[in-house]
């Protein structure tokens, strides 16, 4: 279908209600964060088992400190995109069953969502690595150590960390049960990333995948637009309201 066809058809089908969202690091960069796998994300800066891991933590804490105030925390002048806005409309309409998302910001929820699942957790709250107590944000920009004598860290997955339980289930349940599952700028290479979308479109969803470039599962979308995912969603809200 062409692109005024695509806006149509997914106009209708979030209109028809029961829709997962899946968000990734392309939409966050219309805010203006940067994303970790183009070619001037943040993995072409730094090798990611080297800031971003336990091992890190354990025996880099210097530097895996740096990486993360440096680069990671979202200033206050990183505000939720009109993507984030629609898709916060959407919900409070009763359209979406929950988003589902890679992103670390919490611009999601900034933007009023409430039925977030954030697979890879979010930079709050910090907490000890040893002990678990919970801190706030500043004592870890500060420096601060844990008063057991331990590191503090934030609430990120690390690589060599598995995924929360919560937000899976979450995801997993939301993925079975909904009609259209949308997919918002994932390349969708890495698991569990590449999941989702195949268990929604195993159970009888639409699928739809809105990303500026190609991914990996392109061959089986309902719908694949390469377009920038605000101006797309503005579209497709402009037309939902006609």
């Amino acid at each position: 279908m062409n692109s005024e066809e695509g806006i149509k058809w997914l106009a209708g089908r979030i209109k028809a209600g029961n829709v997962a969202i899946f968000s990734g690091a392309g939409l966050s960069t219309e805010s203006g964060l940067q994303d970790f796998r183009s070619r001037n994300g943040l993995w072409a800066e730094a090798d990611p088992m080297e800031m971003c891991s336990i091992d890190a933590v354990e025996n880099n804490y210097e530097n895996f400190c740096e990486f993360y105030k440096a680069r990671l925390y979202v200033p206050d002048s990183i505000q939720p995109n009109k993507g984030h806005k629609i898709i916060a409309g959407w919900e409070k309409k009763g359209y979406i069953i929950g988003i589902i998302t890679q992103n670390i910001d919490r611009l999601h929820q900034k933007a009023g969502s409430q039925k977030v699942a954030e697979l890879h957790g979010s930079m709050v709250p910090v907490r000890c690595q040893s002990c678990g107590k919970i801190y706030e944000e500043k004592d870890f920009m500060e420096g601060k150590r844990c008063s057991c004598g331990g590191k503090l860290r934030p609430g990120v997955v690390l690589f060599g960390e598995m995924l929360p339980d919560e937000p899976l289930t979450m995801a997993e349940r939301w993925s079975s049960r909904c009609d259209t599952f949308i997919v918002l700028g994932s390349s969708l290479v890495v698991s569990p990333a590449n999941y989702f979308p195949r268990q929604a479109k195993s159970g009888g969803a639409k699928l739809a995948i809105i990303n500026r470039e190609e991914t990996a599962l392109d061959f089986m979308a309902d719908l694949a637009a390469h377009e920038g995912i605000g101006e797309y969603l503005s579209k497709v809200d402009a037309c939902m309201n006609e």
